[in-house]
């Protein structure tokens, strides 16, 4: 399904192919030879999201773009099932397997590979070439890839990366204290916008759906 949301349309390249139960939202672009498979939700929240050309985008991966980070992949990307992708860039080539999910103000090298479960935190810069091995965590600018157990030496390089700060503007709370009463009426109140959401006819689209 394809939605106009906060007035903007998604611009689909001729020939694309959108499985029928995929939805793409708002001020999306996609580039020419894209697949957009069954169950994706691509979706401007609050800020662009833009797929070059030759993408597949497999079933059930999510793509999200936000205010203070836009999502932007380049040519000739894989993203597998189930990766979630959120205000991030991914340039020409990586490999997103299965599963894999890149975090807020996030950099993919080209002919980088994450995956399966992969995780690439916030503000993380993962170079070209580089490899984020199975259900491992890339974290900081540049990356440093480690194992999901090294908990302690994560934190340490991603504590000062300010997920409170980076992705809801707020400062990290007190010990004892949560943001959690800040933050979802606002997040809630902002995804209530989609109810205005309105289905794009398919001769109003570029694109096509299979």
């Amino acid at each position: 399904m394809i939605l106009e949301h906060d007035g903007q349309r998604p611009r689909i390249a001729a020939g694309v192919r959108i499985a029928p139960t995929a939805i793409v939202c708002g001020d999306v672009e996609i580039g020419p030879g894209t697949s957009i498979g069954f169950g994706c939700v691509v979706v401007a929240e609050s800020g662009p999201v833009r797929i070059g050309a030759d993408c597949v985008v497999m079933d059930t991966a999510v793509l999200r773009g936000t205010r203070r980070h836009p999502l932007a992949v380049g040519d000739r990307v894989l993203i597998g099932p189930r990766a979630c992708l959120v205000g991030c860039t991914v340039e020409e080539e990586a490999f997103l397997a299965t599963g894999a999910t890149v975090f807020n103000g996030a950099r993919i090298g080209r002919r980088a590979e994450v995956r399966i479960n992969g995780v690439v935190h916030l503000r993380t810069t993962l170079p070209a070439d580089a490899t984020v091995p199975i259900g491992w965590v890339a974290v900081g600018d540049p990356a440093e890839i480690l194992p999901p157990e090294a908990h302690e030496r994560i934190w340490a390089i991603q504590e000062p990366l300010d997920f409170p700060r980076t992705v809801f503007g707020l400062d990290r709370p007190t010990e004892g204290e949560s943001i959690m009463p800040q933050v979802m009426p606002r997040y809630a109140a902002l995804l209530r916008r989609h109810l205005a959401d309105r289905p794009v006819p398919e001769d109003q689209s570029e694109g096509g759906t299979a």
